[in-house]
């Protein structure tokens, strides 16, 4: 039986001090629903996540940061947690390889902290979003439309708040995915809420 993201391929874009549960969760969602989903870092070998205060464990990283093209995946995906999401904040290359995502109209999903990284990349003026709450002052000040939902959908980016909230990103996530697939640029439908 296909499924609905068979042959599709994501990349999990972190460096050290990840949520942990915000990678591991979407990531089995993406397996079961069909994509190959590979963890991208500019860290070399392994990436250590948290589970929030205490460490978390060590995964490989599948594409370095510095050989990861953009035109090699569908979509991104961007789990928080704080230190992650505020060191990826100010690496050039991360900003240019999400940037990209939005260039090429591919869908992206973040959660947590992730939406400092979309603030940076110049992707969140104009968008309603969600994210950890400490985050909704620098997003209205960005230009987004910040609103307190489990889920965010807007123009090819889902956005969530927390880790108590991956049932419903997951599900938002797989769904805007699949979408774009069908969408004539590969995703970053405007208008689809």
């Amino acid at each position: 039986m296909e499924k609905s993201l068979d042959g599709f391929k994501v990349a999990i874009l972190v460096t050290g001090g990840f949520e942990q549960s915000e990678l591991v969760e979407p990531r089995k969602a993406l397996q079961a629903a069909g994509a190959k989903a590979l963890i991208v870092s500019p860290v070399v070998g392994e990436v250590h996540g948290k589970k929030h205060d205490a460490p978390g464990d060590n995964f490989p990283v599948d594409v370095p940061l510095d050989h990861a093209r953009v035109e090699d995946f569908d979509a991104l995906l961007l789990p928080g947690g704080m230190a992650n999401s505020d060191r990826l904040r100010i690496m050039p290359k991360a900003i240019v390889f999400v940037r990209s995502f939005f260039d090429s109209g591919k869908p992206v999903a973040a959660i947590c902290h992730a939406p400092w990284i979309l603030i940076e990349a110049g992707a969140a003026r104009g968008r309603q979003m969600t994210s950890w709450p400490s985050l909704k002052t620098d997003l209205l000040n960005a230009g987004a439309r910040w609103t307190d939902a489990e889920a965010v959908v807007d123009r090819g980016l889902v956005t969530s708040r927390r880790p108590d909230d991956l049932p419903a990103f997951n599900a938002k996530m797989i769904a805007e995915f699949a979408a774009s697939r069908h969408a004539p640029t590969g995703g970053g439908r405007e208008g689809r809420k």
